[in-house]
């Protein structure tokens, strides 16, 4: 099935895209697809799913939007 997925600051870097589309198996959590694309595990970060927050259980859809961004503080 076929996802959009963007990268977003830093994380592009581990990544090494910023934007893709990607053909993943049935059963693709969310954690599968981070890993898959190398971000390191113990790296903080939020990942949405079509502009809403998603656990890493989550099982992937076919044509989701999936953004991974570093986690942020500041003002």
């Amino acid at each position: 099935m076929k996802i959009l997925i963007k990268v977003i600051g830093p994380l592009m870097y581990a990544a090494g895209f910023s934007d893709k589309e990607l053909d993943v198996p049935v059963g693709t959590t969310v954690e599968d697809l981070v890993a898959g694309i190398g971000i390191p595990g113990e790296r903080p970060r939020i990942v949405t799913r079509n502009g809403a927050a998603v656990a890493p259980e989550a099982e992937l859809a076919e044509g989701d939007r999936i953004a991974v961004s570093p986690i942020y503080s500041g003002g």
